[in-house]
């Protein structure tokens, strides 16, 4: 299903809205409830992609799509649905990457917004650390979720959805 929102305007030629696609089964909640509130401030479709039920507020611009449980099933999902300009939130560095590919944007639940040049070397620091967490040598993981980091991953959200739309 689509929201309808810019479908005549598709149709005369003119380039299709961008959506907002969620990675959330790992996703915080204080981070849905920011996308939430964006999705109906800037009337944009947010897609939540998950294998578990999820609860979203009644609306027009936010929808859940449940997949079946399995490695990666969520990451396929939505690399098979999103279009270039399109935002995908994750924390998943190798969605991140294939996303970049097919020409839309990556933001991080914590505010890093991944781009071409960064994305590899984050792919490769965190293949760099799963050997080493395979091997013992590094143990533990990403520091607590932070109000700064909610602060920064709002501050970016806000400036995709604000970006060459009108006022």
């Amino acid at each position: 299903m689509s929201c309808v929102v810019g479908d005549v305007g598709e149709a005369a030629g003119l380039k299709a809205p961008v959506q907002i696609w969620v990675d959330a089964d790992a996703c915080p909640q204080v981070i849905k409830e920011i996308l939430f509130r964006a999705a109906e401030r800037a009337q944009v479709l947010t897609t939540l992609v998950a294998n578990a039920l999820l609860r979203t507020p009644p609306s027009p611009f936010i929808r859940s799509v449940r997949v079946a449980k399995g490695f990666d099933v969520a990451d396929h999902r939505i690399v098979q649905e999103v279009q270039p300009g399109d935002l995908v939130v994750t924390a998943d560095i190798p969605l991140a990457a294939e996303v970049i590919e097919r020409g839309a944007h990556a933001l991080d639940p914590r505010g890093e917004l991944y781009s071409e040049d960064n994305v590899r070397e984050r792919l490769a620091m965190r293949n760099l650390m799963q050997e080493l967490r395979s091997t013992g040598e590094v143990l533990g993981g990403p520091a607590p979720f932070d109000q700064g980091d909610r602060h920064l991953f709002a501050n970016h959200l806000d400036h995709f959805l604000t970006r060459d739309r009108p006022a």
